[in-house]
């Protein structure tokens, strides 16, 4: 599971996600790529198991590139507890991803039927809208 080695803060303010990416739009790796198309958080888990589903698919072909990394903690308290006591404690990371943002990169030799078919696998665990999408100047040999 991805997480960051160590932070600065145990706990984080939860953010506002509106606007597109600033950056990690365009395909900078591989020729092929899931671009976000909406707004969301993706856990660690669902990096993870895309990344799974991905490389299953793919019979170790190619190389992946994850572009997007959980470093925002999000706490939780437990059930039935009273209001008040502070803020509940570190449940899990998420990776704040806004539209446009590239997720994932495929390369090295990987044909585009068997990299839109992993793709397609990875794209069903995000919790998101997300397209396919290939470098420009993408040519199958």
């Amino acid at each position: 599971m991805l997480m960051p080695k160590r932070v600065k803060r145990r706990k984080m303010m939860k953010g506002r996600m509106n606007g597109n990416s600033g950056r990690g739009t365009l395909i900078s790796f591989g020729d092929f790529a899931i671009k976000a198309l909406e707004a969301g958080w993706i856990t660690s888990r669902q990096i993870e198991a895309a990344r799974i589903a991905m490389t299953r698919h793919m019979r170790r072909q190619g190389k992946v590139w994850i572009r997007i990394f959980p470093d925002k903690p999000i706490t939780k308290k437990p059930a039935e507890t009273r209001m008040g006591s502070g803020k509940g404690s570190l449940e899990y990371w998420v990776a704040v991803v806004k539209p446009g943002r590239i997720l994932f990169e495929l390369g090295d030799g990987v044909s585009f039927d068997l990299a839109k078919e992993s793709m397609r696998l990875a794209q069903n665990k995000l919790p998101i809208k997300t397209k396919f999408i290939v470098r420009p100047d993408f040519t199958e040999n």
